[in-house]
C-alpha cells in the first residue's frame, strides 16, 4: 500500500546513516530501577505491583553548583509559596467544572465532526486540498482535544455522557472505532502517555524525550542537510512508524511485570521502539523485543484496525457505482493517505515541539505530583503556543496550554483557557520562566535539538527542596485514568 512507501524510505535512510548504536536508544541511567506495573481494564491487578515505584535515580544531595546567568531564578525561588498558590489555581480550576465545560466540548467536538463530514462527503472526488485537509483535520481533532483530555479525566468530574477516562476507547475495537481510532491502542497510549510522560517529564525515563530518542541522529558525523532530511522523512509517518510500537511496548512490558515474566536476553525496556525494530532489524536486540512485543499481534491489535477502517471499509462502498466505483475508490484512498501524511505533520508540530529546545530542562532525579518542584518541573519544561481563542486553540489542538495541561493533567479544555492567565501571572509573580512562542519558532527550536544543533538546559536539582523529592519510593499509582489519585 501507498502508505507504507515512507517507510521503506526512512528505513533506506536509518540505514545509509544510523551507527552500530540503536535506533531511538536510551542511554542507560545508572540507577536501582525496579518494576513497575499499571492496571488495564478486566485485569486484577496484584496487590504487590499496585504500588510499585517508578524507577528513578537515587537520591543524592551534592553540592551545589555555581548556577549560569540565566539560572539566577532557582536560587531565588520561594518554592512554597509558589507551590501553594499553583496548588489553589488548580483547586480554583476543578470547583469551576461544570455543564459550560460540557457545552465547550460539545462545540469542539461539532467543529471536529464538521470537518469529518465534509472530508467523507468529497473523498471521492480527485485528490484536493479541501477534502485532504478535512479528513487531516477530523484525525487530528479526535486525537489531540477529544480523546487527550478525555483519557486523562477532564471531564470525569461533569456529566459528558462517553466522555469519560474509565471506558472511552477501551477494551474492545468497536470501542474504538465509535470513540477513538487511530494508529495507536488507546490502552497502550494512556499508559505511555498519561504516565510515564507526564510523571517523568524530561526525566532519563520519559518515554518522550526528544532529545535522548534521536541521540543517534544527533551524533551523525554527516551534514546537517541529511539530518534534516531524515527529520523531514519523519514528520509525515511518526504516528505509526515510531508513536504506535512503541506506545504498545510500554503495555506489553506492563503486562510481562504483572505476569511476573522474566525479559528475554538483550531485551532493553528502555529502548525505543519503531517500525523498523518490528520488521527489519536483524540486530540481537530486535530479535529480543520482537519476543515481548510481537509484530503479528501489533499489526492486528494495534495499526491493522485503523488501516483496515481508513484505507479500506470507509472508501469501499465507492466500488458499488457501476463504471466508475474503481477511480472514485482510487480517488478516496489517495485523500486518505494524503490525510494521514499531513495530520502527521500537523502533529509533529504541535506534539514533538511542547518539550524540546534549548530554553527548556531536563532533570536527572524524580520528584512527588503535586509538589512545588513538580509544577516548576511541568513548566520550565514545557512551552505554550499563541492562546486566547477557540478558532486559535482548535488549530493548535488545545496543546498550546501545554504548560497548565501539565501542571493539572485532568482539567477541560475550557478551564485551560480560563487558568492559563492566571497561572502566567504566579510565575511572573514568583520569577519562574514562562515560555509561550509560536509553534513555528518551537518547531525550529525542535529541529535544532534534533539534528545535535543545541542542547536543552540541566536542570540543578540541588536547588529542589528535600521534601519535593520521590527518592527510592518514586511514583505510584493504581491506574491510568486521569490523574495521580482519583479525586
Amino acid at each position: 500500500m501507498k502508505v507504507f512507501v515512507s517507510l521503506a524510505l526512512l528505513a533506506a535512510l536509518s540505514s545509509a546513516f544510523q551507527p552500530a548504536a540503536r535506533v531511538f536508544s536510551r542511554p542507560a541511567v545508572a540507577s536501582k530501577v525496579q518494576a513497575v506495573a499499571i492496571p488495564l481494564p478486566g485485569l486484577k491487578q496484584p496487590e504487590s505491583l499496585v504500588n510499585s515505584p517508578v524507577p528513578t535515580r537515587a537520591a543524592a544531595a551534592p553540592k551545589k553548583a555555581q548556577l549560569a546567568k540565566e539560572d539566577q531564578w532557582i536560587a531565588n525561588l520561594d518554592y512554597d509559596g509558589f507551590g501553594k498558590e499553583v496548588a489553589a489555581l488548580g483547586k480554583e480550576l476543578q470547583k469551576q467544572a461544570g455543564p459550560d465545560d460540557v457545552k465547550h466540548l460539545q462545540k469542539m467536538v461539532s467543529w471536529r465532526n464538521a470537518c469529518a463530514l465534509v472530508g467523507l462527503a468529497t473523498m471521492w472526488m480527485a485528490p484536493n486540498p479541501l477534502t485532504v485537509a478535512a479528513l487531516s483535520t477530523w484525525t487530528y481533532a479526535s486525537w489531540t482535544m477529544i480523546a487527550h483530555h478525555t483519557c486523562h479525566g477532564g471531564y470525569n468530574r461533569v456529566d459528558a455522557g462517553k466522555f469519560n477516562s474509565r471506558g472511552f476507547a477501551l477494551g474492545s475495537v468497536w470501542n474504538r472505532a465509535k470513540d477513538w481510532l487511530d494508529w495507536m491502542q488507546p490502552e497502550a497510549w494512556n499508559i505511555e502517555h498519561n504516565r510515564l510522560h507526564h510523571y517523568r517529564l524530561n526525566e532519563a525515563r520519559d518515554p518522550d524525550l526528544v532529545q535522548r530518542n534521536v541521540q543517534w541522529v544527533r551524533d551523525m558525523q554527516v551534514p546537517d542537510a541529511a539530518k534534516l532530511a531524515l527529520v523531514g522523512g519523519l514528520m509525515p509517518i511518526w504516528k505509526w512508524f515510531y508513536y504506535a510500537p512503541n506506545t504498545f511496548k510500554e503495555v506489553q512490558i506492563n503486562n510481562y511485570k504483572q505476569s511476573g515474566k522474566a525479559f528475554p536476553k538483550n531485551f532493553d525496556p528502555d529502548d525505543a521502539v519503531t517500525m523498523t525494530t518490528l520488521f527489519l532489524s536483524r540486530a540481537d536486540y530486535a530479535k529480543a523485543t520482537r519476543k515481548v512485543v510481537n509484530p503479528i499481534e501489533f499489526l492486528t491489535k494495534v495499526v491493522g484496525p485503523f488501516f483496515m477502517a481508513r484505507f479500506v471499509l470507509i472508501p469501499a462502498p465507492l466500488l458499488l457505482f457501476p463504471g466508475v466505483g474503481p477511480t472514485l475508490f482510487g480517488h478516496a484512498v489517495v485523500n486518505m493517505i494524503l490525510a494521514d501524511l499531513l495530520t502527521n505533520i500537523h502533529g509533529f508540530i504541535t506534539i514533538v515541539t511542547n518539550h524540546a529546545g534549548n530554553d527548556l530542562y531536563t532533570f536527572n532525579d524524580a520528584v512527588k505530583p503535586k509538589t512545588p518542584s513538580f509544577y516548576v518541573r511541568q513548566i520550565v519544561g514545557s512551552a505554550n503556543y499563541a492562546l486566547g481563542t477557540d478558532l486559535v486553540d482548535f488549530s493548535h489542538g488545545y496543546l498550546n496550554y501545554q504548560i497548565e495541561h501539565h501542571v493539572f493533567p485532568d482539567l477541560s479544555m475550557l478551564q485551560y483557557q480560563k487558568g492559563a492567565p492566571k497561572l502566567k501571572a504566579i510565575c511572573a509573580k514568583y520569577g519562574v520562566p514562562y515560555i509561550e512562542e509560536s509553534v513555528f519558532t518551537r518547531l525550529y527550536k525542535t529541529v535544532q535539538i534534533m539534528i545535535g544543533k543545541t542542547t536543552m538546559r540541566q536542570f540543578p536539582t540541588e536547588y529542589e527542596p528535600t521534601k519535593d523529592k520521590a527518592g527510592d519510593k518514586g511514583v505510584t499509582w493504581k491506574s491510568t485514568n486521569g490523574a495521580i489519585d482519583d479525586e
